[in-house]
């Protein structure tokens, strides 16, 4: 056999084994077939997994060109013929379904049905929308915070998603004066929906939603801002503009502390009413503890008390709340205190001594850091003065805190170790002053000698190389 019929019977043999392999496997393969409790139907299901007696077995999913609601795993649900209907007729039809993409509810699960009711499932519009299968379509304001509440003032509904929650929101609107004015039969007073939207609700946590916290002057100031809007209301309109000139606005939008207080921190949310005068303080004081707890020591409080005086508003407005200053404090053409008090009264006095104290330790404090700054950047060690300047720059907003006392007494106990640490400040900046000079005297005196010391020996090397020395 010579070598081309050697490798023709090779591939022969090979393709055989081949054929003899494939065989085999779809012997295996009908066999697997044939003998599989699923190859047919059986009165379990069509699965060939048991269903359980009186219980009809799952529909099959939608099909891909149907619309159908995804769960949070990503599995389809059965189909939704509000969200077909809609998406088919289009246009503003259409943009409740499209609004629900960012809906939280919509991320929950939920859908048309489980807020308008009705049957989801039925291809018949009148069946769909029948009222005795619970439909109801657009609520109207009266009914928006029942409408609402349905799902949210229920405890064990609520719990399913978020057991922190809270589930007393429709009790509390009512307490509110929208909710209040809204039983009176005013239907333009705000309702959930005012301020959170209806399709396309988001979290509260989402940047985007109205009510986070940079957007909630903003959700408000759609009403209150509104001239035309309030014109039937004996209330301003110009909250929200002074509102974002105070130093609670700057620190939200500008510096983006989420901490400061926008409407709903002072006037509350669900249950938003105007803060009365008795309760001003304890507004304000809910984030400036201390200024509150000495106010309410101070002589001031028994006296706003008695004229029915709002404690906070009347030094620092409501508003348009500007940076407090020492210009406030005093007997000057800025200070608050003149609003009250006239020349010749103790208050009057007292207040100019404050001023003083104040505007000493300010003066101390400037001083000192100016000799430690020249100090610093001379390269002259001064983190010990720096150590001190910072505590009596901690002291100073502790004096400026204790103001509220409206003590010269309180405030001089608070002064004079704020005084004390600038003027150790103060000298220490001196010290390294006097050491940066008595190193520069040295240097100089020192470079003296040098240079007398190298001429002293140019002139000895000159003599040595003179001929005949």
């Amino acid at each position: 056999m010579n070598t081309n019929q050697f490798q023709h019977h090779r591939r022969w043999r090979a393709g055989r084994s081949l054929a003899k392999l494939a065989a085999t496997l779809m012997f295996v393969f009908s066999l697997i077939f044939v003998w599989s409790p699923s190859a047919e139907p059986t009165a379990s299901g069509t699965d060939g997994s048991e269903t359980p007696s009186g219980v009809n077995p799952a529909p099959a999913p939608a099909l891909p060109s149907e619309p159908a609601m995804r769960t949070e795993s990503g599995e389809k649900e059965k189909k939704d013929t509000c969200v077909q209907c809609h998406l088919e007729m289009g246009d503003e039809l259409a943009a409740p379904v499209t609004a629900m993409q960012h809906d939280i509810h919509a991320q929950r699960g939920l859908s048309c049905a489980d807020c308008h009711g009705g049957d989801p499932t039925e291809e018949d519009m009148d069946r769909a929308m029948d009222p005795r299968r619970g439909f109801v379509g657009r609520p109207t304001p009266g009914d928006i915070p029942r409408f609402c509440g349905k799902c949210h003032s229920n405890a064990e509904f609520m719990k399913k998603y978020n057991p922190r929650l809270r589930v007393d929101q429709e009790a509390e609107y009512f307490t509110s004066i929208h909710g209040k004015r809204l039983v009176q039969g005013d239907r333009k007073v705000a309702t959930c929906i005012s301020c959170h939207g209806y399709h396309g609700i988001r979290a509260v946590s989402d940047p985007q939603a109205p009510v986070y916290p940079t957007n909630v002057a903003r959700t408000c100031g759609r009403c209150h801002a509104n001239a035309g809007y309030l014109q039937s209301y004996a209330i301003p309109h110009d909250q929200l503009e002074k509102w974002q000139a105070s130093v609670h606005a700057e620190a939200l939008l500008k510096k983006n502390d989420l901490s400061a207080p926008t409407c709903n921190d002072c006037h509350g949310n669900h249950g938003a009413v105007p803060p009365g005068v008795t309760s001003v303080a304890n507004v304000c004081g809910a984030c400036h503890t201390r200024q509150a707890e000495l106010f309410r020591k101070s002589p001031h409080k028994p006296a706003f008390d008695e004229m029915g005086l709002g404690e906070c508003l009347v030094c620092h407005g409501n508003h348009e709340i500007h940076h407090p200053s020492d210009e406030m404090l005093g007997t000057g053409d800025e200070a608050t205190c003149v609003a009250c008090h006239s020349e010749g009264e103790p208050a009057y006095q007292a207040a100019e001594t404050m001023r003083r104290m104040i505007d000493e330790m300010v003066q101390e404090l400037n001083q000192a850091e100016a000799l430690v700054d020249r100090a610093a950047r001379a390269g002259m060690e001064v983190s010990r003065a720096k150590f001190e300047l910072n505590d009596a720059h901690d002291k100073l907003i502790n004096a400026r805190v204790v103001v509220h006392t409206f003590s010269a007494n309180e405030l001089q106990k608070v002064i004079e170790p704020g005084l004390e640490t600038a003027k150790k400040a103060h000298q220490m900046g001196v010290e390294a002053l006097n050491e940066l000079q008595f190193r520069r005297k040295g240097l100089a005196a020192s470079l003296v000698v040098i240079f007398l010391a190298v001429m002293g020996l140019y002139l000895k090397i000159r003599q040595i190389e003179r001929p005949g020395a």
